[in-house]
């Protein structure tokens, strides 16, 4: 099944707070391993846990939460290392230790059962859910998963200059020297034509990055790559084993994980679902969340 939307061309719209310290005074912190890590719940219904990408945070996902929350119990975070949470420098981070912090917070809040909403380093975080919940090893049911732009086959994922610079053995220095001017010159490249990042957005991402020292970390967070080099045939599998409704949703102008990550995605995934948008790029949820939603709902509606 596939589905193409064209470009919209409405003005995007705000989240009901409005701002980013908005975002920020909606949320509550809980404890993991001892580090601080910052979440958000709002809404009624079948719980949807949101998962965001790197290098960013839950805030991605502001600009389709209202329409979300509308429709369901909605719960997001940021993952260690990333916008509010805690950033430890000598912290052995993990998509695993990242799936760990995850499943610990479900476990947490008492659910059984939750539907995945996940997004580029999410997306890696959840292939790592589905393989344990198949080998037995979760304590809930995943009931369905959708995805976003995210790298599920390394072989076709085309990582940005700043990410290869990052993985180097000068990462480190790339790291702590990453100035505003060449981090808005690297990630204004993840985005399509149609709605990029204006200047106030900008300093958004960039006050996330660089809360709490994050610029120090941004070497140790990038190892993620590696991982799915390591885990593919494992986290492959858990695609193609998975029993529960998958939709992808691709934001086609992304030039990191976009078209050929769809195709890839076809050619694997058995009766493949996925929704192409057309002139989107690797942000869709930030930069076009109408048809983000409305890809969402279809999809939850289908499956009941």
């Amino acid at each position: 099944m596939e589905q193409v939307i064209a470009d919209a061309r409405k003005a995007v719209p705000r989240h009901e707070e409005g701002t980013l310290d908005g975002w920020q005074q909606g949320g509550k912190w809980f404890k993991y391993e001892g580090h601080a890590i910052f979440s958000r719940m709002n809404g009624q219904g079948e719980p949807l846990v949101l998962l965001h990408g790197f290098p960013t945070a839950s805030w991605d996902w502001s600009r389709v939460w209202p329409m979300l929350t509308q429709q369901y119990s909605v719960l997001t975070l940021d993952l260690l290392g990333f916008g509010f949470s805690d950033k430890p420098v000598n912290y052995p981070y993990s998509i695993e230790d990242q799936a760990d912090l995850v499943q610990g917070w479900i476990e947490g809040l008492g659910l059984s059962s939750v539907h995945l909403f996940a997004h580029d380093y999410g997306c890696s975080v959840t292939q790592e859910l589905l393989a344990r919940e198949q080998e037995g090893a979760l304590p809930f049911a995943i009931t369905s998963v959708c995805f976003l732009n995210g790298a599920l086959f390394p072989e076709v994922h085309h990582p940005l200059l700043i990410q290869k610079l990052l993985r180097s053995p000068l990462g480190g220095l790339v790291s702590r020297g990453l100035t505003r001017r060449s981090f808005e010159r690297s990630f204004r490249r993840l985005f399509g034509s149609q709605n990029p990042p204006d200047q106030s957005d900008m300093e958004d991402f960039w006050h996330l990055l660089t809360y709490n020292n994050g610029r120090g970390i941004l070497h140790n967070l990038i190892h993620f790559m590696e991982e799915r080099r390591c885990h593919r045939n494992r986290w492959v599998r858990a695609l193609q084993n998975a029993s529960q409704p998958m939709r992808l949703i691709s934001g086609t102008a992304d030039p990191v994980s976009g078209a050929a990550m769809a195709r890839r995605y076809r050619e694997l995934i058995a009766n493949p679902d996925v929704v192409s948008l057309r002139n989107i790029g690797h942000y869709p949820h930030f930069e076009c969340p109408w048809d983000v939603f409305g890809a969402y709902r279809e999809f939850r509606k289908r499956i009941g």
